[in-house]
């Protein structure tokens, strides 16, 4: 089922879900898909500490980083969860999931790990929820926002957006603007994240939406940093949510993953 078409919305079942499920054969993946898995950053309390012990002694420092102690505590199911759903792929058990961050922060599976399989992935978590992206053979991005109301759209849309972009957000409704910005937010974001790139080429990624308010495409400019020729695809995450997961090219397939939309 694609996500993001005729009303089919994303579900965000427990992340604990996940490592419970007594799945006894590793996920097949096909060459040029992208599986999305959606959850809730939640679990009962030995959940949490069993999510922290698969943790790697960087990560527990991270979250130990964070002032509130919900904000640890997702942190935790979130990368915790996210080795439980790599192991569903990998065939491995949970503890031998080797994670590594790139020097721009970007993680990706030890190189021990991708001699044996092509499998990618990207995540993505915020105010209590997570986006999971996993593929083959190529790398990708995804993002996950909760529309903020609060936010200045058209000092941050002016700033850090293409000026076509701005003024696609700025023709649109007063009661629309933190929507549409938010929605080429997590595009850009989805795109920057895939390629390993900061927020620093925001305004260099401009994005192009489909007609049909579910795809788009990327122009970059000459002499940038971004690559070009990446597809985004916009997540029906529920009201009040944004979401997109972006990969190069222009064949390629989103799903849901078998979490469910």
């Amino acid at each position: 089922m694609n996500p993001g078409t005729g009303g089919s919305v994303m579900a965000f079942p427990s992340i604990e879900l996940i490592a419970m499920a007594g799945w006894s054969a590793p996920i097949a993946m096909e060459d040029r898909t992208i599986h999305v898995w959606g959850f809730s950053l939640d679990g009962s309390p030995s959940f949490v500490e069993q999510c922290r012990s698969w943790l790697s002694e960087d990560e527990r420092g991270r979250a130990a980083r964070f002032i509130r102690q919900q904000d640890q505590v997702r942190f935790v199911l979130a990368h915790g969860g996210l080795r439980a759903v790599l192991s569903r792929y990998l065939g491995i058990g949970l503890d031998d999931v080797a994670l590594f961050r790139s020097e721009t922060g970007k993680p990706s599976l030890k190189k021990e790990l991708q001699g044996q399989t092509a499998i990618t992935f990207n995540m993505s978590h915020a105010h209590g929820r997570a986006l999971i992206a996993v593929s083959k053979g190529q790398e990708i991005g995804v993002d996950l926002e909760r529309i903020r109301l609060d936010v200045e759209v058209a000092k941050l849309s002016e700033r850090y957006f293409t000026p076509s972009e701005h003024a696609m957000i700025m023709q649109s409704a007063q009661e629309q603007r933190a929507a549409r910005f938010f929605r080429y937010w997590v595009s850009k974001e989805a795109v920057l994240k895939a390629q390993g790139i900061g927020l620093r080429a925001l305004s260099q990624c401009e994005i192009l939406m489909a007609a049909d308010g579910v795809g788009a495409e990327t122009r970059v400019p000459a002499g940038s940093l971004l690559q070009g020729n990446w597809k985004i695809r916009l997540l029906s995450c529920g009201e009040g949510w944004e979401g997109a997961v972006a990969a190069q090219g222009m064949d390629w397939v989103a799903q849901c993953g078998l979490a469910g939309c």
